[in-house]
């Protein structure tokens, strides 16, 4: 129960650290926000009305205490380029950024897995070469490159998915699937790679250990000993691994809406940011920060469950 009351502490401390640190960021940029948001032929009477809009006339601690209270009532304030709540219109772009990290994790654990435990099986033969070959290529390819390679071959010459654009769950679950199956590709190509090398890794660490030569003495079958004992004790670190890398999920989902247009916070962050309009770079920060240390929560109570020990250590 401590390990769970330390780390629910650390989370929220972190999440209003990170949330303290891009408000402050987006408010010492040079420049008057208001003066950028309605233009050089703005009267100082405009600017002056908005700029006690934003708050930006009163001391910055006070600003984002005002802020946090109204966050805590669900009240993100109200997008200044858009003229609507921030908080509907992030929640009208969720869908497709979620889907896209959501999809990404699942192509990553489900294709990983099974290549890093062929790698380690097959230590220093064909198989491990090639896929040693493959996952450094993964590496050192940009996600947003391989997007533009798989536009290109499976989608504009074989014609197998979505080149682009988006089609929502609501309309038909296979033509969401069909529009966001080649952008959660490219996502997660970077990320498989990481995940074999690490399994991998752990893998063979675990093939040495003592428990696994007693395992084999007691006559117990070699699939019982792969997984139940070793795959299991080499998922602790993987699990770890995976967690921390969703915040690059998140964010590579952000550069890949940009190549196959698709409608989710990536293009909304985007003109938030080029329109400096602070509520709704705010409330997106917030809630981008919220998901990220929220996963990692949930890496460590996982972590915890795998390795009981871990508390003691």
């Amino acid at each position: 129960m401590n390990f769970v009351i330390r780390r629910m502490f650390t989370f929220f401390l972190t999440l209003i650290f990170v949330v303290f640190l891009s408000f402050c960021a987006f408010r010492i940029i040079p420049g008057n926000p208001a003066l950028a948001i309605l233009g050089t032929e703005a009267t100082p009477a405009q600017l002056e009305a908005l700029n006690k809009k934003l708050g930006a006339d009163k001391p910055l601690i006070e600003q984002f205490g005002s802020w946090m209270i109204n966050v805590l009532h669900f009240d993100f304030g109200e997008s200044l380029r858009f003229s609507e709540p921030v908080l509907s219109l992030i929640i009208s772009r969720s869908s497709v950024t979620f889907s896209l990290a959501i999809i990404a994790l699942i192509i990553t654990v489900v294709t990983a897995i099974p290549l890093g435990m062929l790698a380690a099986k097959s230590k220093g033969k064909t198989m491990d070469f090639l896929i040693s070959i493959s996952t450094q290529i993964g590496l050192s390819v940009p996600s947003f490159w391989s997007g533009i390679l798989l536009i290109l071959i499976f989608g504009f010459t074989l014609n197998w998915f979505s080149a682009g654009g988006y089609v929502p769950w609501s309309k038909s679950p296979f033509l969401a699937l069909r529009s966001l199956f080649l952008p959660s590709l490219a996502i997660a190509i970077p990320q498989i790679a990481i995940v074999v090398r690490y399994l991998r890794t752990t893998i063979i660490e675990q093939l040495n250990e003592d428990y696994v030569r007693t395992a084999y003495s007691k006559g117990l079958k070699e699939t019982t000993i792969y997984f139940k004992h070793v795959l299991k004790n080499a998922l602790i670190p993987v699990v770890t691994v995976v967690g921390m890398n969703f915040g690059e999920i998140l964010a590579g989902s952000l550069v890949i809406e940009q190549v196959f247009t698709l409608p989710g916070f990536g293009s909304l962050l985007v003109s938030a940011i080029g329109s400096r309009d602070y509520p709704l770079i705010q409330g997106m920060v917030l809630i981008i920060a919220f998901l990220v240390v929220l996963v990692n929560l949930i890496v460590d109570l996982t972590y915890r469950w795998l390795d009981p020990k871990m508390e003691l250590k």
